[in-house]
Parts: structure tokens; sequence; C-alpha cells
């Protein structure tokens, strides 16, 4: 393989360019299902979105040493890496996205019980379906206010600049 070929090729990053991502939206599932199943399971899917956070993290902290070698600002710079992957993922996949998740659904539950007569199970249902249907939707908008959120402020502590694509 010529040199020119491995330049172009770009690394896949398992917690972004792959399924594993998903992983991230967990808690966006269990905010939808809240209404249907025992809040514990909604927790549940917290610690999964949680635990793919802090693994993105460390991944981008490794990446951040083998980068930087024997620099001596290495622990700076592999700090930042972990810190600003954990904040914006803590923000733009959980934080974020569960809480508004969870007023969708909330008000949904809410609206559906004063200007309905159907069934419980089927408003928790009706609004189990519009809270996954909405996820799609709020993805990048999130993204992209997290990303401005952190340039606007703690980016600017450290000189960083916007590493997250919607």
């Amino acid at each position: 393989m010529d040199p020119a070929a491995k330049k172009t090729t770009k690394e896949v990053d398992i917690y972004r360019d792959t399924w594993v991502r998903f992983l991230g939206y967990a808690n966006e599932v269990g905010e939808s299902f809240r209404a249907l199943v025992p809040v514990g399971m909604v927790w549940a899917s917290y610690v999964v979105a949680m635990t793919y956070v802090s693994a993105d993290a460390m991944d981008k902290g490794k990446k951040a040493a083998v980068e930087h070698g024997e620099n001596p600002k290495k622990a700076a710079q592999v700090a930042t890496a972990v810190v600003d992957t954990f904040v914006w993922q803590a923000l733009a996949s959980v934080a974020i996205p569960g809480f508004t998740i969870n007023r969708v659904c909330a008000a949904s539950l809410y609206l559906l019980s004063r200007t309905t007569r159907w069934p419980l199970p089927v408003r928790k249902w009706t609004t189990t379906a519009l809270g996954l249907s909405i996820i799609p939707f709020i993805i990048t908008p999130i993204d992209r206010s997290v990303d401005f959120l952190l340039d606007s402020s703690l980016r600017k502590v450290y000189g960083g600049g916007s590493k997250h694509e919607p």
C-alpha cells in the first residue's frame, strides 16, 4: 500500500462511527419508555449512556496521549481531551436530550389525559411513541448548541476549538 493511500484512509472511531454510538442514546429510549417501565429500568438506561460517555472520554484521552508522545505538556493535553469529551458527551448525549425527552413525554401524557378519553395504556404507548419519534430531530440541534456553549465558555479557558461534529 502506498503512503498516499494510507493518509486518505480515515481511522474509524468506534464511539462515533459505529453502532456503539447508539449506546449514547440509551437514556433517551429509557425516558421515552418511562410511562411503561419501572423507574429502575430508566435509571439503568442512564448507566448505559454514562458508561458510553466515560468510555469515549477515556478513548480520547488515550489517543491524545499517543498523539502528544513525549511532549512536556502531554498531561495537560490528555486532561483537556478527556474533560472536553466527557463534558460534551454528558451534555449532548445524556443531560439535555434526557431532560428534553422527559419533559416532552410528561407534557404529552398530561395533555392526552386532559384532551382525550383514551384508556391509560393507549395514552402511555402514544407518549412512548412520541418520545421515540423525536429523538432523531433533537440530536443535531442539541449537538450544535453544546458546541456553541462549550466554544463560548469552557473551551475559551483551555484554548480548544470545536471537536465534535453533529
